[in-house]
C-alpha cells in the first residue's frame, strides 16, 4: 500500500498495519508484478461461478511464477497467521475458490508451463496454471491423450481439476481426474516442499498422500507440480442420438447399455426442460415432443457396429427415434445439443445454480423424476442434463436473481434435490466439489467418525488452518 494513503503523523488501523506489514513482507521475495494491491483489481478475484456463496475481501493478490516464491509466500502466510485461497481460473461451481476476509488470494495461473512429455513413460509432468484443452492438444502432437475433460477446459486449468477432482463427459469410459494423477509437488503450510507418489507405471510405497490431495480443494496444501499418466490417443469417436418419449425409458436404456458390457465413450442425457431449452437457443430441431434425449458414443475400432448394438437396445427400450452419425463432422453436429446445454438453460432466466449430485446408474430414472417433482412443487425451470454413464446428474436451477422469493425457493429446490441424491444412494458430489455451497451437507454423507478423521487430517497439513478456511469443513 502506498505512503500517501495516510497522513504522517497518524496512527494507521490495526487492520491497516497488518496489511501493509504482509504486503512488505511478500514484496520481499516477489518480483513487481507478482504483487496485486489496488482494491478494484483484487475484488475481481473475488469468487469463483458459484451462486449463494459468500465472498471476502482479499487484501492481496499474488500471482508467482516459481515453486520458490509460493515457499514465500506460504512462509510469509504462516508467519502472520494470514488465511490463503488458492486459485485457478476460477471456473469452479462451488465456491471453493472464493475469497475470505483479508487473506492472499494465491493465484496459480502464471506457473502454466508443460515441464516434459514422455511419450515412452506415457506421462506429461505440468505446472498447475497449464489450461486442461491446451495439455491435451499438446500430447495429441505425440499420439497421447489426456482424457479428463471437464466442460470449461478450454478454460480451466489443471490444478484447480486436481483441487476439485473434477470429471467430465469422458468419464464413462476413462474414468476421473484422480485416475490420472500420479505424483505432486505441493507447499505445504509453512513452506516446506512435500513431493507425492511417482513417475512409474506402479508404485505402493507408504500411505497414497497424492489421492489425499486430490479433490483437497486448496484445504491441504498448494500443488505446484503435477506427474499425470497418459494414454494412446484414440480414434475418433462415432455418436448415436436416440430420442424418447420419457425419461424413464431413456433411463432404462442407459442400464441396458451398462448391463450388457458397453463400455461408450460418452453416455449423456438430456431431459425434456433441457431439449427445449437448446432447441429454443440453437433451432436444433428436435421435435416437441421429445422427453429426453440420449447421446452415446464409442471410440472404438468399429464404432459404427457398437453404435448399431447400442440403438437396437435404445429401440427396445422405447426410443422414437434412434441417429447414427457416419461420419466425425455428422458427430460432432450431434454433439452441439449437449454442449449447448448449459448456455440454454443459463438464458432461461437471469442466474443458476447447477448441482451435481451423483447416483448409482439403477437409480438414475428415480433421480430425473424426482428433481421434476421437485420443479413443480417449487413452481421453477429445473433441466437436467447428465453424464448418464456414471450416473452424475446435473440439475440446473433457473431463476430470476433480482426475485427474493424466486431465490429462495430456488435454493430450498437445491437443497431438496442433494437430499433426494443422497435418499437414493448418492453422493452430494460427483465432480464439482464441496467448497462453500455444500459443506453443510458433506456432515450428513460422511457420518461423524469419517468427519472426525478428515479434520484429524486437516489439523495434521494445516495446524493453523490458514489453508482455504471455511471451505469443506
Amino acid at each position: 500500500m502506498d505512503d500517501d494513503l495516510h497522513l504522517p503523523d497518524q496512527p494507521l488501523p490495526d487492520q491497516l498495519l497488518v496489511d501493509r506489514l504482509l504486503v512488505d513482507r511478500l514484496r520481499a521475495g516477489l518480483p513487481p508484478e507478482a504483487l496485486i494491491t489496488d482494491p478494484d483489481i483484487t475484488a475481481s478475484y473475488g469468487r469463483d461461478m458459484a451462486s449463494f456463496c459468500a465472498a471476502g475481501i482479499p487484501a492481496v493478490v499474488v500471482l508467482p511464477r516459481t515453486t520458490e516464491q509460493v515457499q514465500h509466500i506460504m512462509r510469509t502466510a504462516t508467519e502472520l497467521r494470514v488465511p490463503v485461497v488458492p486459485q485457478g481460473a476460477r471456473t469452479g461451481l462451488s465456491g471453493a475458490a472464493n475469497a475470505s476476509d483479508g487473506c492472499i488470494v494465491l493465484s496459480l495461473i502464471k506457473m502454466d508451463r508443460i515441464l516434459e512429455i514422455s511419450p515412452v513413460d506415457r506421462i506429461a509432468v505440468v505446472e498447475p496454471g497449464v489450461i486442461n484443452a491446451v495439455l491435451s492438444r499438446a500430447v495429441n502432437e505425440h499420439g497421447l491423450y489426456y482424457p479428463p475433460d471437464p466442460s470449461s477446459w478450454e478454460m480451466c486449468t489443471i490444478g484447480g481439476n486436481i483441487g476439485t477432482a473434477s470429471g467430465g463427459l469422458c468419464c464413462v469410459k476413462y474414468g476421473v481426474t484422480a485416475e490420472y494423477v500420479l505424483g505432486l509437488d505441493v507447499v505445504l503450510a509453512d513452506g516446506r516442499l512435500l513431493t507425492t507418489g511417482r513417475r512409474t507405471a506402479k508404485g505402493v510405497a507408504g500411505y497414497d498422500l497424492t489421492r489425499l490431495f486430490v479433490g483437497s480443494e486448496g484445504s491441504l496444501g498448494i500443488i505446484v507440480k503435477a506427474v499425470l499418466a497418459l494414454r494412446p490417443q484414440p480414434p475418433a469417436q462415432l455418436v448415436l442420438a436416440a430420442e424418447f418419449d420419457s425419461s424413464a425409458a431413456a433411463c432404462e436404456a442407459v442400464c441396458a447399455i451398462m448391463e450388457r458390457g458397453h463400455t461408450p465413450s460418452l453416455l449423456e442425457l438430456m431431459d425434456r426442460t433441457t431439449v427445449r431449452a437448446v432447441n429454443a437457443m440453437g433451432n436444433m430441431g428436435l421435435p416437441d415432443t421429445t422427453e429426453a434425449l440420449l447421446l452415446a458414443a464409442f471410440d472404438t475400432p468399429d464404432p459404427a457396429a457398437d453404435l448399431a448394438a447400442v440403438g437396437a437396445l435404445c429401440e427396445a427400450a422405447g426410443a422414437t427415434q434412434v441417429v447414427p452419425a457416419d461420419t466425425v463432422a455428422e458427430s460432432e453436429l450431434l454433439l452441439q445439443a449437449r454442449r449447448m446445454s448449459l448456455p440454454a438453460l443459463e438464458a432461461v432466466k437471469t442466474a443458476t445454480m447447477i448441482d451435481d449430485v451423483c447416483v448409482p446408474r439403477s437409480k438414475l430414472g428415480a433421480m430425473i423424476e424426482g428433481t421434476a417433482a421437485v420443479a413443480e412443487k417449487y413452481d421453477l425451470t429445473i433441466g437436467v442434463c447428465a453424464h448418464a454413464g456414471d450416473g452424475n446428474t446435473h440439475p440446473v436451477v433457473c431463476f430470476d436473481h433480482n426475485d427474493p422469493d424466486e431465490s429462495r425457493r430456488a435454493r430450498e429446490s437445491f437443497e431438496e434435490i442433494m437430499a433426494l441424491g443422497l435418499e437414493l444412494g448418492g453422493t452430494i458430489t460427483g465432480e464439482h466439489g464441496v467448497g462453500v455451497l455444500k459443506k453443510e451437507w458433506l456432515a450428513r454423507e460422511l457420518g461423524p467418525v469419517s468427519m472426525e478423521m478428515q479434520r484429524g487430517i486437516k489439523q495434521t497439513f494445516d495446524p493453523l488452518s490458514i489453508l482455504n478456511p471455511g471451505k469443506l469443513f
